[in-house]
């Protein structure tokens, strides 16, 4: 009979799937160049379009709603029988994998890029407002509309707030991508703090112009382990191969 222990210890280890969350006026399409890298690795990834990101139809609502859609796919997966999910949020998809993990069982731990990492009934206005304050350039590229219900971003000023360390061909490439961010995501609490159950990673992005280092390291300290990126806003485009090491690690040993 063949020895088939040579092919055996070559075979990747299993890992959890990874549900990538965008943050505030991107979409699912920001995670393409950190999914196609995650691919080479053999790590399973799904992207969400927020209500009314991307390629979503459905009108964009709160914190709760966002949240909402994210337990919708995570229900789905379950019937599926998926098994564990590493959630990922980006800036403000922290909050809402914050929200979308309370009282679950199929998450296995949570990842923070740059992201609120927010406590049971704190909005992101709200934990920005508790913190040290510190002036970022995003707050200069974005612009309310007509009523007040929703903001929008000024590309001539966005792009180098949130994308500093940017590929010039992929800025070209997300900044007509962007789309309007409802009020009530950054004014809604949250319910619930399932980091108290649930192993959570934070990582920092130094060169942040968005979210401030500061307030990060101070959203860091919640989580189980911290990471550090010498990098801008959007790690998934700026240091793909880094925050894919990040969440590689995460995803075999969740």
């Amino acid at each position: 009979m063949a020895d088939d222990s040579a092919s055996r210890s070559s075979d990747p280890p299993a890992s959890a799937l990874v549900v990538l969350v965008h943050g505030a006026w991107h979409g699912a399409w920001c995670w393409s160049a950190l999914q196609a890298e995650l691919d080479q690795r053999g790590i399973a990834s799904l992207a969400i379009d927020l209500p009314g990101h991307g390629a979503s139809s459905e009108p964009i609502g709160g914190l709760h709603d966002d949240a909402a859609a994210v337990t919708s796919l995570l229900d789905h997966l379950a019937e599926r029988g998926a098994g564990p999910v590493v959630l990922v949020g980006h800036s403000y998809g922290g909050a809402v994998i914050s929200q979308a993990a309370a009282e679950r069982t199929d998450v296995s731990h949570l990842a923070y890029l740059t992201a609120f990492a927010l406590d049971d009934g704190e909005s992101v206005l709200g934990c920005l407002g508790s913190l040290e304050r510190h002036d970022v350039d995003l707050a200069a590229a974005t612009v309310p509309t007509a009523d007040g219900s929703a903001t929008t971003l000024d590309p001539a000023t966005a792009a180098a707030a949130l994308y500093g360390s940017c590929p010039p061909h992929a800025v070209r490439a997300a900044l007509p991508r962007l789309g309007p961010q409802s009020m009530a995501s950054m004014t809604e609490a949250a319910s619930g703090a399932p980091r108290h159950t649930i192993p959570s990673t934070y990582v920092v992005c130094a060169q942040d112009r968005a979210v401030h280092p500061a307030h990060q390291r101070a959203m860091a300290e919640r989580c189980s382990r911290q990471h550090e990126l010498d990098t801008d806003h959007s790690p998934f485009m700026s240091a793909v191969g880094p925050t894919a090491d990040i969440i590689e690690q995460i995803a075999i040993t969740a």
